[in-house]
């Protein structure tokens, strides 16, 4: 065999194996891109979802104002949890534990004294048969309804980027390319259901 053919073959090997990796990590990069970029939308559907629980809060705080001798006490600590909760914002493109920890649990906060204004509402007859005041109760809970399928759709769309990058040998590209494991939401004991109130007041 002669000098020239072996490093004819010898370059091609190189090329062919130059080849190979460049389409194991470009396709690696395509898909953990796609991936994660799925999780930050799906983290943004969280977020928007709680904002509209926020907005709908805010006019049923309007609407239970009007009754005059309703208690002031729980009415103020709605206002103020709303005020902290619409505060905590996490950017997509930072989902850090920390962070995620905070927003769920201004979020909770929030829950919590709503469902003590709920609650507060059935000594007020005339306050539960507020129209305005009934349609913000159906709202509120098809919003708690979609709260946790966003969180879980998140949820979903994480554990498919980290199995990705978790996988032999995706793991070593991922240390190449900076691809970090994604943070899942992880809402407080019992907050992954709506909160415990009957918005069907008889």
């Amino acid at each position: 065999m002669s000098k020239n053919l072996k490093r004819g073959i010898i370059a091609g090997a190189i090329v062919l194996i130059g080849f190979i990796f460049y389409s194991m990590t470009a396709g690696f990069n395509n898909e953990a891109v796609t991936l994660q970029e799925n999780a930050k939308t799906a983290w943004s559907n969280v977020e928007s979802s709680y904002q509209r629980r926020n907005d709908l809060i805010g006019n049923l705080v309007k609407t239970v104002q009007g009754a005059a001798d309703f208690e002031r006490k729980t009415l103020t600590e709605v206002i103020e949890a709303r005020a902290k909760a619409t505060s905590v914002n996490v950017d997509a493109g930072n989902l850090s534990p920390e962070k995620i920890a905070a927003f769920g649990e201004a979020q909770s906060g929030l829950s919590s004294a709503l469902s003590r204004l709920l609650v507060s509402v059935e000594r007020y007859p005339d306050l539960k048969a507020n129209q305005n005041f009934l349609n913000l109760q159906a709202q509120l809970e098809g919003t708690e309804n979609r709260i946790n399928v966003a969180r879980n759709r998140y949820n979903e769309a994480v554990g498919n980027y980290n199995i990705l990058i978790r996988k032999f040998p995706n793991k070593l590209f991922a240390g190449m390319f900076g691809f970090d494991p994604m943070t899942r939401y992880e809402a407080e004991a019992g907050a992954e259901n709506a909160p415990d109130v009957d918005f069907n007041f008889n």
